[in-house]
This record gives C-alpha cells, structure tokens and sequence, in this order.
C-alpha cells in the first residue's frame, strides 16, 4: 500500500484532483473528483437544488470519483487506466457487473453522474473533442491518438487518454479523457419503455444494491404536471405505447424530439435529431424541464441550437425496454460529444463501438 501513497503523492503534485483509488482486488483505478454543486451552478434555469449527481437514498454526498479512462477489464473486473483498449462489445448488465466487482461504492457511471460533468463542461466553456473521426476530432487536422483497432483500415477505437489535451473535460492533465468518441458508454438509471422516460430518483441507481432489473421498483416516472417522480405508466409487458396519461414521454414531431405526455400512433423507431432542437410542449410544467436538464435531457433555458456543437440524440420510443449509452463512436463525426446520446436498443446489446466506465462513492 506504501507504494500506491507515494504514487497518489506523485499523481496530486500534476493533477490535484486525481487519486490512483485501490478496489477490492487491490489494484488501482485512476480517478477523477467531482465535488457536489448546484442545479443553478450549471444551468441558467436552474434552481439552487443540490444536483441530482449528489444524492443517493435521500441523503447528499460531497462528491463522485468518476473514472480518468474509459474502462479496461482483466479477469472480470473494471479498471480506469491509461493506453489501453477500452472494453467493447460489453452488454450493460455485465459492464454493470464488472464494475460492481471492484467492491463497496463502485459502480457503473449514471446518467445523472454524465449529466453534471456534461453541464460543468459547458459551464466552463470546456466541452471535451475526441476520437469521433476515426483517431482524431472532426474538427482537428493535426492530433492523433494511438491506434488499437481498425474499421475498414482506418483507425478505430483509441488508447485511452492518448489523445491532445483537447480531449480532457477540464482542457488540462487532471481531466477526464475520451468523454467524445471513441466506445460509446452505457449509463445507468435511465430507460425508455415504450416512449415513457424512466429513470431513478436523484442518483440512486450509483447504489448497487438498488436493482436495475427489468421489473425494478424503483424505476419511476416523471409527471409532467408536478415535476415528481410517481409510478411508471408503461410496463415491459405492454404491447404497445400508452396514447394517454400524465408522465413524459417522448414522441417525434416535426422531425424534432419533443417530450409531451403521450406518444403518437405513428412508427418512429430510431428517430434522431440534434441535441440542441430538443423540445417540451406546454404540458411539461417547469419543474420537470428543469430535472431534465439536470440530467442533459433537454437543452438549458435561452440556449441555441450550435450551443451543443451538433450533438445528436437517438432513441426507439416503439418498444419496450430501451438503454442509453452517451458521448459518440469513433466515425460519426460532429454527432459524437457530451450531450449525445442513443436510446434505442435492449440492455442486452453489445457492439465493438460501446463501452463503460465505471465511478466510486466511497459514502455509499
């Protein structure tokens, strides 16, 4: 242990918020420290609510250690560490799992955890570029990472944390890496079943021990007239959407995606459209578009289209359980970022361009 001391010494004098953090297997995965802020610290609209990123089971913690890297793994456990290359073609249960087993606190990264870095980011005028065309950003000639696979010749997925400083959360050494591109990443606390959005209170689902099952307790609704979290509308079992009701749901209009309490009789599976033309109509009250922003659902008040750099938002509101992963591929160009995000296929999918990382809550 005496050498992981002088390594978190030698890590904290470059990168103060940085800390080689040891897991049940005894080996370390590198940090990044998140301390707790306000909504109304990261969005003009926002209130002066504790972000929903620093709450578990009702009570606030001061902060997340959120993973330097997109994860690694080696013999079943998840790892946070440079040059390497980020697991792929991983279902959500098993990088859920993988991360779990690295012991108390761990856990795969949540929705709400994604959202307040992607907030603070723009906050700060720091939104991360990275791997979103094939080894370097759609908007940068001369920066390259290294290579680990291939697609079609070109380069694929990159090594963790190779690329420019561009490519950090923060624009400096002490931030997170590969937040744009590269291997999307699966988020938990958040679902879609048939067009109803449905996701845990506050930041519950960091807690392993709340289940993520299918038929979970504690995936909740939003109502759209209240902004409170109540008991979903739509059941896995359904057979098709609910046209009626008082939670949000998601439907496609005018070719833009617009949260409203029910869901068209028209197909839109795989529907996308920019991140930034994101829409509530007026039966979503205040309180709920505020959570929504929270959790990078719905762009910030008095925000423009350009403001989100062309990041796209997927989702399939034409059947039952649907995932998200966020933050973008290796090949899709300016649709890749923070704010990106798909939803539209089972926790069961795997492919070689998505992936995990996990985050520590030691007060769990």
């Amino acid at each position: 242990m005496a050498n992981f001391d002088l390594t978190n010494l030698a890590i904290k004098t470059i990168c103060p918020n940085n800390e080689a953090k040891i897991d049940d297997t005894g080996l370390p995965s590198m940090m990044v420290y998140i301390p707790a802020f306000k909504n109304s610290d990261v969005l003009t609209g926002g209130d002066d609510s504790i972000h929903p990123a620093f709450i578990v089971n009702g009570k606030q913690v001061p902060g997340f250690w959120y993973s330097k890297y997109q994860n690694c793994t080696y013999n079943g456990v998840a790892y946070s560490l440079p040059a390497e290359d980020p697991q792929a073609n991983i279902t959500f249960d098993t990088a859920a799992q993988r991360s779990a087993a690295k012991g108390h606190g761990w856990h795969i990264s949540t929705n709400a955890e994604w959202a307040a870095i992607a907030l603070w980011c723009r906050k700060n005028g720091t939104i991360p570029l990275g791997n979103n065309n094939y080894g370097k950003d759609v908007s940068e000639s001369n920066y390259r990472a290294i290579r680990k696979t291939t697609d079609s010749g070109k380069t694929a997925r990159v090594a963790t944390g190779t690329g420019p400083l561009t490519w950090s959360h923060d624009g400096t050494p002490s931030g997170i890496w590969d937040l744009n591109g590269n291997v999307w990443e699966w988020q938990a606390g958040i679902r879609l079943v048939w067009g109803e959005l449905q996701i845990f209170d506050s930041n519950n689902a960091a807690d392993y021990d709340n289940p993520q099952n299918e038929t979970s307790v504690c995936w909740k609704a939003i109502n759209a007239s209240a902004g409170a979290l109540v008991e979903p509308e739509c059941k896995t079992t359904d057979s098709e959407p609910k046209t009626t009701g008082n939670t949000i749901k998601l439907d496609f209009v005018s070719n833009i995606w617009t949260y409203t309490t029910s869901v068209s009789s028209s197909v839109d599976l795989y529907r996308s459209c920019e991140f930034g033309k994101v829409t509530c109509t007026s039966s979503i009250c205040d309180a709920a578009k505020v959570l929504l922003r929270a959790l990078a659902l719905l762009p910030d008040e008095g925000s423009s289209v350009s403001d989100y750099n062309g990041d796209i938002m997927y989702w399939n509101n034409r059947q039952s359980e649907r995932f998200v992963y966020r933050g973008g591929g290796w090949g899709i160009g300016s649709f890749a970022g923070v704010f990106s995000l798909y939803g539209y296929t089972p926790r069961s999918y795997s492919l070689s361009s998505i992936g995990f990382r996990s985050a520590l809550i030691p007060e769990l």
